[in-house]
């Protein structure tokens, strides 16, 4: 298992190199590297602390001023290795959400070191777009999202675009980069 720190600094290199150097989150530049963004690493194994570390993210963000935190990053360094398993968790997370009320106001993103879309070549380039160096649970303000959305020219189009730029980088180009960020 990694230690939080170097799991810290590959979830950032991955945001600097991947999500926003290949502009796949055309949102995120705003407050990468910033206090509002939190990556929190969590190196516990049992479901229980798990669904812990999760609700306190989620209460951390919901009782925190947009901007003194405007979005969180969860990470998990000790659990979740398989991407079944991930996915379960990722439901239970969802229901939590929604039985803390907080659906409408708070939304998951997910990201997984095997992250593989139905339907799609495992090998495929558009892993990528969601393809990070752990398990990690992305938990975005709604409300900061609709703003953002409200500006911003056919969001509809951005999995499009993200899945050309990828396929246009190619999956030997994207390991190599992949294989550098975590060296």
């Amino acid at each position: 298992m990694v230690d939080a720190i170097t799991a810290r600094r590959h979830t950032s290199n991955w945001l600097e190199q991947f999500v926003v150097g290949l502009n796949l989150c055309p949102f995120a530049r705003p407050v990468l590297g910033s206090e509002q963004l939190q990556i929190t690493v969590c190196e516990d194994k049992s479901p229980r602390q798990l669904q812990r570390a999760f609700l306190l993210q989620l209460d951390e963000l919901q009782s925190t001023a947009e901007q003194d935190l405007a979005t969180a990053l969860l990470v998990f360094t000790g659990a979740l290795e398989d991407f079944s398993d991930y996915l379960d968790f990722l439901d239970d997370c969802q229901q939590l959400l929604e039985g803390a009320g907080l659906e409408g106001l708070v939304q998951l993103a997910s990201f997984h070191p095997d992250y593989q879309f139905e339907g799609e070549d495992a090998r495929g380039a558009s892993r990528y777009s969601n393809r990070s160096p752990y398990p990690v649970i992305h938990l975005i303000r709604e409300d900061m999202l609709a703003r953002v959305l409200r500006d911003f020219p056919q969001p509809e189009q951005i999995p499009l675009t993200n899945i050309a730029t990828l396929d246009n980088l190619g999956v030997e180009e994207l390991e190599i980069r992949w294989q550098a960020l975590l060296d």
